[in-house]
């Protein structure tokens, strides 16, 4: 037998939560955030229940602490006498959220109800339930601080106790509405719950689940200060982030060669992710390229257009690198004193060493690592592509992550992590902000719709962001070498609608698309190994100017989970609609309904059947966005003819 009274209410099933709440959910700014749980009690009598939420990590509440805010949840499947329960609250700054829900029985709302129905069933004599609700009218006024309130109440007991009103008038006052607001605000709690430990929620800047990334070489734009004169025109095309490869000295031993050869020759620039010479290592900047002087006057020019310049970062190092000299303890030995170098079977990088996380000394290896990404953070970087985090600790991420936001909130973490699924999820439970996908080998409308449909409705759409890379320097997908132009439009569309974030690396707006080999996803010539001279000025940049256009003026482009997919009776064709309440640049709730032709090389025509649960009127007028002269049609709830050319779109907005 428990030696006190046990509780008699339950709170089961909260969310967000990310694994019964050992991880933070993920949101962004401006975001609100909507908190479910399943709350009941035995036997009939009444709930309340509030979220109290806090900006900052918060232990179990106290309520007479003014840091809590709270909202009221309300029943949201009643009349199916369900016990799931929400409320929502925003979250107005980047952070920790914490956030918790309580419970407690509504004694005078269960009065206020049995006394209702026995009016309504004509019963007599309902003096005891009378003298009920007396007592609990009096322990209201009792604990009554707001005047308003305590008048309503001390009335309410004036007239229920007055011999000289009818008993049909006391029933009126007793079962008023006024009364009953004024005793909800003021009645103790009682048999108040909380959950056992308070929820998290981890806040980002909005860059963290919507942007256009664009991935680019400096070498081949005439190094740091050649990048900041093309801010202009990226910032037109309308991209948010541009992503730099390592931009630091270059090692000299085993250098790879043009086409990832085991020798260089003379001029070879080598492969930026081979780090480190005898200049310097992580924490400097390839002389070829420019300064830290340089670097900073860049990120500076970014952010006064509203764009933020991402660096690699990549935990390895080169033969060169200083800290084989100052720290080889951090590294790799066999047992005969050589290094080993770093392998991807059946890929092999000869001009790479990895470090031994192992190490005795591996507090300064990470301290040493953190202080790298902070320096670059100090000169204005605002975003890290981090290069194989799942082949270091996972202890170390969690702890870098969070040692950056203590300094810089708004630094965001992109996991280049093509690996293990559960090792992605892990990752992003773990603090990055994003991460690559499989969507670079999702081209069929069937492998598209179960993927996205497993990111958006699963349980990773509380904490992975996916970052919808259509092509980077080591993946150019058969269907790219393939499909011409057609395939080029056909992934940039799906990757800058399917997903709020996506990217795209330069070359792909001049559809470069040969391989090193058949059977290869690597390019010829790769601009890994060799310098290009670059220029944006590709054939793909209207189209692109077009969609990122439709993006930001488009709330629902900027959500993921919200997507529906919609039948249209060809395989080749592949149609959704995305939806959001956030009034758009037409001034109503944005809705953008996108069709894509997945086949490069033929007209393909079908049915979009729009589903009446999107709420959509019967008949309605879309605007294409993709059309130069901004076509318009007519739709409906139902099945609408498509007719696209090879790779073609539509991206329709709704027009109310």
């Amino acid at each position: 037998m428990p030696l006190q009274a046990p509780q008699r209410i339950v709170i089961q099933y909260p969310s967000p939560a990310v694994d019964g709440g050992r991880f933070p959910a993920k949101r962004c700014v401006g975001d609100r955030v909507v908190v479910e749980a399943d709350i009941f009690r035995d036997g009939h009598d009444l709930l309340r229940a509030v979220v109290l939420h806090h900006p900052g990590q918060m232990s179990r509440p106290h309520r007479e602490s003014s840091l809590w805010r709270e909202v009221e949840m309300r029943p949201i499947d009643a009349h199916l006498d369900g016990v799931r329960w929400a409320g929502s609250f925003e979250v107005e700054k980047a952070g920790t959220w914490t956030y918790t829900i309580e419970a407690w029985t509504d004694r005078f709302g269960t009065w206020r109800d049995e006394l209702g129905r026995k009016v309504e069933a004509s019963q007599h004599d309902l003096s005891g339930e009378m003298s009920e609700g007396l007592v609990l009218l009096r322990e209201a006024a009792d604990v009554s601080e707001v005047q308003g309130d305590r008048a309503v109440i001390e009335h309410a007991l004036i007239a229920l106790e007055d011999p000289a009103i009818p008993e049909s008038a006391k029933f009126d006052v007793a079962l008023g509405p006024e009364l009953f607001a004024a005793v909800e605000r003021v009645q103790p709690r009682h048999e108040s719950v909380v959950l056992e430990k308070p929820l998290t929620i981890e806040v980002d800047r909005l860059r963290a689940r919507f942007g256009a990334w664009y991935e680019l070489f400096p070498r081949s734009w005439g190094g740091l200060e050649g990048v900041q004169g093309q801010l202009p025109r990226l910032k037109e095309l309308g991209f948010d982030v541009v992503y730099l490869p390592p931009i630091h000295p270059i090692g000299h031993t085993n250098r790879k060669g043009r086409d990832n050869a085991l020798t260089a020759k003379a001029g070879d620039p080598g492969s930026p992710w081979a780090i480190g010479d005898e200049t310097g290592g992580h924490d400097a900047i390839h002389p070829d390229l420019g300064s830290k002087n340089d670097l900073e006057r860049l990120t500076k020019a970014a952010g006064a257009l509203g764009i933020d310049i991402a660096l690699d970062f990549a935990i390895q190092a080169s033969a060169d690198h200083p800290w084989l000299t100052e720290h080889p303890e951090w590294f790799h030995r066999r047992p005969d004193g050589t290094l080993k170098y770093a392998e991807n079977p059946p890929k092999r990088y000869q001009d790479i060493y990895n470090f031994n996380w192992d190490s005795e000394d591996w507090q300064g290896l990470w301290n040493a690592l953190k202080e790298v990404v902070l320096e670059w953070v100090r000169l204005g970087v605002k975003a890290f592509r981090v290069d194989n985090p799942h082949t270091k600790p996972f202890a170390f991420w969690a702890w870098l992550i969070e040692e950056v936001h203590r300094e810089d909130r708004d630094v965001i973490f992109l996991a280049e992590a093509f690996t293990r699924r559960g090792v992605m999820r892990h990752l992003a439970k773990l603090g990055f902000s994003q991460s690559y996908t499989y969507f670079t080998w999702k081209n069929s409308r069937h492998e598209l719709t179960e993927y996205v449909s497993e990111l958006a409705t699963g349980e990773e759409r509380e904490y992975f962001r996916p970052n919808f890379f259509a092509n980077t320097p080591d993946i150019l997908h058969a269907y790219l070498q393939n499909g011409g132009r057609p395939a080029f439009e056909a992934r940039f569309v799906l990757a800058a609608t399917l997903s709020p974030t996506y990217g795209i690396y330069s070359g792909f707006e001049h559809f470069e698309n040969t391989p090193l080999r058949d059977g290869s996803e690597e390019y010829l010539h790769s601009e890994k190994y060799e310098i290009k001279d670059r220029a944006l000025d590709g054939p793909l940049l209207p189209l692109i100017q077009r969609v990122n256009s439709a993006r930001r003026a488009n709330p629902a482009l900027q959500e993921f989970s919200n997507i529906a997919f919609l039948d249209t009776a060809n395989e080749a064709l592949i149609a959704y609609a995305k939806h959001s309440p956030v009034a758009g640049s037409g001034g109503s709730p944005s809705t953008v309904i996108t069709v894509v032709n997945l086949d490069p090389r033929q007209t393909q025509e079908g049915l979009a059947v729009v589903p009446a649960r999107l709420g959509l009127p019967p008949s309605f007028t879309v605007q294409d966005l993709l059309s130069l002269h901004s076509n318009l049609y007519q739709w409906r709830i139902g099945q609408n003819y498509v007719r696209l050319g090879p790779g073609k779109s539509h991206l329709l907005r709704v027009q109310l």
